[in-house]
């Protein structure tokens, strides 16, 4: 029998970015946006930025930009860049931030895939474009932000497009723009991921993506951004949109505060922190490992701040001990661009013992409030249980999740039944709580058994004169892979830790067979274009495995009752990727 469908009385709001800019204009006028410029510091407020905004839309109107073309930008964090996140989605044009430690050839790519047609860049940030000229066809216009006065460069020929001056153009317009009515639907930005292989592809978010993540990123149990905030996001407005804060601070009325070009620089967030009272701090590992660093030699300390949230790589034990003792509390969040990128955050229940709360703040947390998780085995495609034990692909879906990439790069990423596949490799425990384990590309399968190079990292990272570690598989003729371990020490003791002492180290935290065949100490640990372990990189230069190297390892690895494993378990006593597992 049909069954008649009975709608809910309810308008039929849409879903966009107007909203967020009806809020900062008519509820959060006073708050302060504070940037750190090269003559000193910028204050504006909500208010005040709101004709600017109207300025701009309408000088891209007059540029020639048209709902749905694709705005660039090459950008610092700035007041200005913020301008640029409200006025290009607003008016109906895709706003595309473009990553500025990009490769040259990665950008001339991503320019040209995403066609863009108008490129703001920072004056400072003019000579990456060098290598782009007659290259980038689509863009008609570039204009120039300047650092303070009109930009020195406007009106010079570069071999790309005109260049105008940014605050010139907004002297031009009217503070009161026609804004049109938008469909919820509509592309609102775009973000292109770090390229680490093949080509970076383009995720593109819609009015309706980004309006929902902004409400699930203000959620209590998630990363609780409030009016009472001050936030210094150190992650960049160019990648996955600043994680979503830029949005989330307009809407809760947050008082926002930018470290321009300074963000790499622990001395100018601690004092931007100071000054303006931070309470609120986003980045990666790698910043807040150097801004700990900072801290305990400058004795500084930082009160007011309640939260730093970490993401993009998951947080060594060491580090979020670290910055506890320096009385700053972690937030483990977890996400990529193509989840806008915020999946998963690890708050703690209540009632949790101490030991069982750390633990739990080390992991990537539960699922944010609209959207669902599984984990599945790559092989067979079967779902995996939520026992802390099996591990398989991260696989999610929701709102705020991508559906496909621009021009339809890597169709396989969708599963069949709608879910998107992350290629993160992880294990659920009954309460939910996601525990990263690796990469799909960077798990080592060493003698039909997988050994976790994220785990393995931050087992190496605990050893107190070690400040970083990356862990990657290296060919090996028996056992298929063997983990090699690329350290860097700590400055005062460079040169003064030795393999050995590590893998002594490392031997009642790691099963016997996970202990690395060699131990390389490097200067710096290569970096991705968003702070994470290039591995890829260490994968090209690496040397292969000395010969004995497995022999000497594992010659060490004998218990305290006299014991000693001879080698990684034989093939024929081994399971492979969780086959032995029970599943659901």
């Amino acid at each position: 029998m049909e069954v008649a469908v009975v709608e809910g009385l309810m308008q039929d709001y849409e879903l966009s970015l107007q909203h967020v800019l009806w809020r900062i204009e008519r509820l959060h006028q006073k708050k302060e946006v504070v940037t750190k410029r090269d003559e000193g510091i910028h204050r504006t407020t909500y208010g005040e930025m709101v004709p600017r905004i109207n300025r701009l839309a309408g000088a891209l109107k007059r540029l020639g930009v048209k709902p749905g073309d694709r705005v660039a930008t090459l950008a610092w964090n700035t007041s200005r860049h913020l301008e640029l996140y409200y006025a290009v989605p607003c008016m109906g044009a895709v706003l595309h931030t473009l990553n500025l430690r990009l490769f040259p050839q990665h950008l001339e790519f991503i320019v040209n895939d995403a066609e863009d047609k108008v490129l703001f860049v920072d004056q400072s940030l003019l000579p990456l474009l060098k290598p782009l000229a007659g290259k980038i066809p689509s863009i008609k216009t570039m204009v120039l932000i300047g650092d303070g006065a009109p930009a020195a460069m406007a009106g010079k020929d570069n071999g790309i497009a005109d260049m105008l001056d940014y605050e010139t153009l907004l002297a031009a317009e009217s503070e009161n723009y026609p804004w049109p009515k938008l469909s919820e639907r509509m592309a609102a930005a775009m973000c292109y991921t770090s390229g680490t292989t093949g080509n970076p592809k383009g995720v593109v978010y819609s009015h309706r993506s980004q309006f929902i993540h902004t409400m699930g990123v203000l959620q209590g149990d998630s990363l609780g951004l409030t009016e009472k905030d001050a936030l210094l996001p150190v992650v960049p407005m160019f990648h996955a949109n600043s994680w979503g804060l830029p949005y989330a601070a307009g809407m809760a009325g947050t008082k926002v505060v930018f470290a321009g070009r300074f963000s790499a620089d622990a001395k100018s967030i601690v004092e931007m922190a100071e000054q303006e009272e931070v309470t609120f701090l986003a980045g990666v590992p790698t910043v807040w490992i150097g801004l700990a660093a900072y801290l305990k030699e400058s004795g500084k300390r930082l009160p007011k701040v309640r939260t730093v949230v970490c993401g993009g790589s998951a947080i060594p034990r060491s580090l979020m001990e670290t910055m506890d003792g320096l009385g700053l509390r972690m937030l483990h969040a977890w996400g990529m661009t193509e989840t806008s990128p915020l999946g998963s955050v690890a708050r703690v229940p209540a009632g949790s013992d101490p030991d069982e709360e750390l633990r739990l703040r080390l992991t990537q947390g539960r699922v944010g409030a609209g959207v669902e998780i599984r984990i599945t085995d790559p092989v067979s495609g079967e779902e995996l249980p939520w026992d802390g034990t099996a591990f398989g692909e991260i696989q999610v879906r929701g709102p705020w999740i991508a559906r496909g990439y621009h021009n339809g790069y890597d169709p396989g990423k969708l599963t069949e039944d709608g879910w998107f596949r992350t290629g993160d490799v992880a294990k659920i425990d009954a309460d939910g709580y996601i525990q990263i384990v690796d990469r799909t590309k960077d798990v080592i399968k060493s003698g039909g058994e997988w050994i976790s190079s994220v785990e393995l990292e931050n087992a190496v990272m605990a050893h107190p004169k070690i400040v970083e570690a990356a862990v990657i598989g290296l060919p090996h003729p028996k056992w298929d892979e063997r983990p090699v371990v690329y350290a860097v020490a700590k400055p005062e003791f460079k040169g003064q830790v030795t393999q050995e002492e590590v893998i002594e180290f490392l031997k009642d935290k790691v099963a016997k067979w996970w202990l690395p065949d060699e131990v390389r100490f490097i200067d710096e640990v290569p970096k991705t274009s968003v702070g994470k372990f290039d591995k890829k990189v260490l994968r090209a230069s690496a040397v292969p495995i000395s010969e004995g190297a497995t022999q000497a390892v594992l010659a060490t690895s004998s218990t305290s009752s006299g014991t000693t494993r001879s080698s990684p378990r034989s093939r024929s006593t081994l399971v492979t990727w969780c086959t032995s597992t029970p599943r659901r």
